[in-house]
């Protein structure tokens, strides 16, 4: 999704634990984390303009789903991030995580009634989850650098196997992504997982910083990182949609929308709903962005200790719309 060759990871070895963290038991940090993933969930989905995506204003690009849909979807996922981070600790190998995933999804599917909100979403926060659970059972001080060390050192081969195997198996594709990106030489989300997350850490989470340094909001913050998103990645779920002529319409409206200083910019809301509007009429979907970007929020907030939004308040939506 991101160009970027081989990642070395780094040098980690005797940066100091945060002893304060160990106040807390194995299992209120392995709830902490799932908290923390939820929540950076439904950040992703409260966030409005962004462009072609459902959020609890409009249902952008889909008339398959609604914000509802997508709270269900992260209700149904609450204990898998639990799970999978006790998994990440405990040193497990791919294949465990693996699992996990696969009935996260099934679960996913059977909240939305078939509809896939989170599919990305579950991969990529999952290994992260794992990763930072990993983190703590080594008595690593959490870091993006540490996290992202950790995913390469702890099941980096293990994605890079997988993602090999998964060019080379053309004949049955079973997913619309890895269609897209057999067609148009876009990577997916394992590639992305096998380079150590390169999107969400040399992309996102610099705009992200950028932006609150600036003296910005958070919101501002995520918007500015998502369009950094959009504007560099090879998005599988907008080549499914609307193809390479798609691909590059999102990309231009994206790099035009930076070019003009982002949320920066006195009128980048309208901007960034013109922007919408023009997904909304192409029927164009940056879903690939809307998961890295949900995992950025995760990695900024555990590393800097923030606060997001309880989901008590998604919890009210959903029982609203039911």
């Amino acid at each position: 999704m991101h160009e970027s060759g081989p990642v070395a990871a780094p040098d980690i070895a005797g940066q100091p634990y945060r002893v304060e963290a160990q106040s807390i038991t194995r299992q209120q940090f392995c709830a902490q984390i799932g908290r923390h993933a939820v929540r950076s969930l439904h950040a992703e989905l409260a966030l409005y303009p962004k462009p072609g995506l459902v959020s609890l204003v409009d249902n952008g690009s889909h008339d398959d789903m609604t914000a509802a849909t997508f709270v269900r979807s992260l209700f149904a996922l609450r204990h898998y991030f639990i799970r999978i981070t006790e998994a990440g600790m405990a040193g497990a190998p791919f294949g465990t995580l693996e699992r996990l995933g696969v009935a996260a999804e099934a679960r996913m599917l059977k909240a939305t009634g078939g509809i896939n909100t989170h599919r990305g979403a579950i991969f990529c926060v999952g290994m992260l989850c794992a990763a930072i659970g990993a983190c703590r059972s080594q008595r690593i001080a959490l870091s993006a650098d540490a996290i992202r060390a950790t995913l390469l050192r702890q099941w980096g081969a293990a994605l890079t196997a997988r993602t090999t195997a998964a060019v080379t198996q053309t004949d049955s594709l079973p997913s619309h992504g890895m269609q897209a990106a057999a067609r148009h030489a876009a990577s997916g989300a394992r590639e992305e997982a096998a380079l150590g997350l390169p999107s969400v850490f040399e992309l996102a989470l610099p705009a992200l910083q950028r932006t609150l340094d600036a003296g910005r909001s958070l919101h501002c913050a995520q918007v500015d990182a998502f369009f950094s998103l959009m504007a560099h990645i090879s998005d599988t779920n907008v080549y499914h949609r609307g193809g390479a002529a798609g691909a590059a319409t999102v990309r231009q409206l994206a790099q035009d929308f930076l070019a003009r200083g982002g949320s920066a910019d006195p009128h980048w809301i309208s901007h960034a709903i013109a922007c919408h509007e023009v997904f909304v009429r192409q029927r164009l979907s940056p879903g690939g962005a809307a998961d890295l970007l949900a995992a950025s929020v995760l990695v900024h907030v555990v590393v800097s200790d923030g606060m997001l939004p309880s989901v008590a308040c998604a919890h009210r939506l959903m029982k609203l719309q039911q």
